[in-house]
């Protein structure tokens, strides 16, 4: 299975972006799917967790409220809709599988060492 990260760009504080995941090699409707960040001299921080077969969202307290994950098992892509974006929104976005393959997240979901098949990620840069 791999995943492609991709839709990230420079926007203005206050705009808002659209990421894709784009899963390939697997049914995406299989997989818990986490979106994780990681900004310049910091470390990866979980963004949110999505369980698969409606199983539910977890999202970071610094993003609840804006940004929202959904996802599409017909073309096997998972979104992260980002508005009202910060200027500490900056960073490397990767979305990854649990590490087990696991269908669901885990009640405490933000380890990055959980996950695997991070890609290369998309940037975004959120400034004025």
């Amino acid at each position: 299975v791999q995943l492609q990260a991709s839709g990230g760009g420079l926007v203005q504080p206050g705009g808002s972006l659209r990421l894709s995941c784009a899963v390939s090699g697997g049914t995406l409707n299989y997989f818990a799917i986490g979106w994780f960040r990681q900004a310049p001299g910091k470390e990866r921080e979980g963004v949110s967790c999505s369980s698969a077969m409606d199983g539910g969202t977890y999202y970071a307290d610094s993003v609840k409220g804006r940004f929202t994950v959904s996802r599409d098992n017909v073309t096997n892509t998972v979104y992260l809709e980002m508005n009202n974006l910060k200027p500490e929104d900056t960073a490397v976005y990767y979305c990854v599988t649990r590490a087990n393959w696991s269908s669901r997240c885990k009640t405490k979901w933000t380890l990055a060492a959980d996950f695997s098949n991070w890609g290369q990620g998309t940037l975004v840069t959120v400034s004025s």
